[in-house]
């Protein structure tokens, strides 16, 4: 079973900035049931479908197929669970693992939060300057959260 384990951070200050361009997402959700959800998701040039399961510490199952880029935003105009999330992410390399930082927009604007995957749940890291604190059980920052209760509403 593919598998994905992350810790997930909010970001402090704009140290991370410098890493260059970004990628715009538009992501929503087709269903949101507990100990699952799946998700469509589309950037500039591919589309994607992903299930993921329950997260059990910082490990969940998760499958994920590319799809055209057209059905992607159709499924999200037309089927996905509103507000439908948009944010832009920044791949920035740091002692050899690949932090993702999402700087999201619309109704969870002001929202700054760094990923990164690991291989194991207990891979030691070394966290940048820019990463504050741990948010990875904290289930307001799971991006299917961030539908059902943005982050302009906390």
């Amino acid at each position: 079973m593919p598998v994905e384990i992350e810790r997930k951070f909010r970001v402090t200050g704009d140290g991370w900035r410098a890493a260059g361009a970004g990628t715009r997402y538009r992501q929503g959700y087709l269903s949101l049931q507990a100990g699952a959800s799946v998700r469509v998701r589309a950037s500039h040039d591919q589309g994607y479908l992903t299930i993921k399961g329950e997260t059990s510490g910082v490990t969940r199952a998760e499958y994920e197929y590319p799809i055209p880029l057209a059905h992607a935003n159709e499924l999200l105009d037309a089927l996905c669970i509103k507000p439908v999330i948009e944010k832009t992410r920044y791949r920035i390399e740091h002692r050899g693992l690949v932090w993702e930082v999402d700087e999201f927009e619309g109704e969870n604007a002001g929202l700054v939060i760094a990923e990164v995957e690991l291989e194991s749940e207990g891979q030691a890291i070394e966290l940048p300057a820019w990463v504050g604190e741990e948010v990875t059980g904290d289930p307001r920052y799971y991006n299917a959260s961030l539908v059902s209760k943005p982050y302009s509403t906390w």
